[in-house]
């Protein structure tokens, strides 16, 4: 009957009540305690901005703490997917987390929308999980292109790096390699744990290589501890870090430790700073405002953007479901939900613009990424 009353509206060519065919329900599964509290309570923040309606229809949602471990995390998707049999996964914040959720994805025929970066949870996009997953954080190759030209651009040819003894450090150590090409030389390469406490001895044999510039690969918190021991080493030449660092709880555990820091970002995290020129600044300054008002100045991050960012792609897509009366909590919907999803076009979220394809899940373009600089304990637009 709906679906006859749908068609009525269309051949008449007049305009009628929208008809609900269900809630849409959505997972999420976030790092709100443990090492990436700091991202995934940011996540959290922005998921309590989302209206309360996805493609028109309403939204329910039920948020997951995996206390950033990985087995907990996927004790939650499974519970989301086989019990909650949810229309749609978002999150989780880590890597490791993300794929070990691409069987499940594959097992229940769920779309997820990840906010972890590593490209590896999207690519190949051909690997049965795979197709059902997408994700909003730029991937490292974007981000490690825009270190690769500063440095150029500054002359820093001779390069030392440390990373994550992890997937996060290393594919970055991956990327920036496969960008920096013959172009840039490595010249020391040092890793280090999480949680370790110290790292003087990594450190001391990074300053002894002489490089033109550092790179730390960490993400949050952590990624301190490498820049705090440079600069009380006598390391005096620049540092640069990933867009991982992009919290409030990197700034205040830093402090000048990190000031003067170079990192390339989204350009939601330096919404205020950007360049009106800049074709994402409205909808980040929209968000941004929108975060603070709520949350205090100076408090929207790379992964509350890319937390809101998942709910209007969400939205676009499970519009179009919703007009073709499939209904949520179906097979067909959720299979529906991720052939929409694939086919999003220019949709200017606060971290750049998606273009999402069958053979690129993730959808950014350069347009996407900026050069931030921490300047008196913010995030800023680095100006060129």
């Amino acid at each position: 009957m709906k679906k006859h009353l749908l068609s009525s509206c269309v051949i008449g060519a007049f305009v009628c009540p929208t008809l609900a065919l269900a809630d849409i329900n959505v997972g999420i599964d976030l790092s709100t305690t443990g090492p990436a509290a700091a991202i995934g309570i940011q996540s959290q923040n922005a998921i309590s901005l989302w209206p309360k309606t996805l493609g028109g229809e309403k939204l329910n949602y039920i948020v997951l703490d995996d206390a950033s471990d990985v087995s907990r995390a996927v004790k939650n998707v499974r519970k989301l997917t086989l019990e909650d049999k949810v229309d749609l996964v978002v999150g989780p914040n880590l890597t490791a987390a993300a794929l070990a959720f691409l069987d499940v994805l594959k097992e229940t025929e769920t779309p997820m929308i990840a906010l972890a970066a590593s490209a590896a949870i999207v690519v190949p996009v051909d690997d049965p999980g795979r197709k059902w997953a997408f994700k909003m954080p730029q991937n490292d190759t974007l981000m490690a292109k825009v270190l690769v030209e500063d440095m150029l651009k500054k002359g820093y040819k001779n390069i030392a790096f440390i990373g994550y003894a992890d997937s996060y450090g290393e594919n970055w150590w991956n990327e920036f390699n496969k960008v920096a090409d013959s172009k840039i030389n490595v010249i020391a390469r040092e890793s280090y744990q999480r949680t370790d406490t110290t790292v003087v001895g990594q450190v001391m044999k990074l300053i002894a290589a002489k490089p033109d510039a550092i790179l730390i690969a960490g993400a949050g918190t952590p990624a301190v501890l490498p820049a705090r021991t440079l600069k009380e080493r006598g390391y005096k030449g620049p540092i640069y870090q990933t867009h991982g660092i992009g919290t409030l709880e990197f700034l205040q555990v830093g402090g000048k430790s990190v000031e003067g820091t170079l990192f390339p970002t989204g350009p939601g995290v330096v919404a205020h700073t950007l360049p009106d020129d800049n074709p994402v600044k409205k909808v980040a300054l929209d968000f941004t405002q929108k975060y603070e008002a709520k949350f205090g100045a100076n408090t929207a991050t790379q992964f509350a953007g890319d937390a809101y960012g998942a709910w209007m792609i969400a939205d676009q897509a499970a519009s179009r479901v919703i007009q073709k009366g499939i209904k949520p909590g179906t097979v067909e919907f959720r299979r529906a939900l991720r052939d929409e999803i694939e086919q999003t076009k220019e949709l200017t979220a606060p971290n750049g613009v998606f273009n999402i394809t069958a053979k690129d899940h993730q959808g950014f373009d350069d347009r996407a990424t900026v050069l931030g600089e921490i300047k008196d304990g913010k995030f800023q637009y680095a100006k060129k």
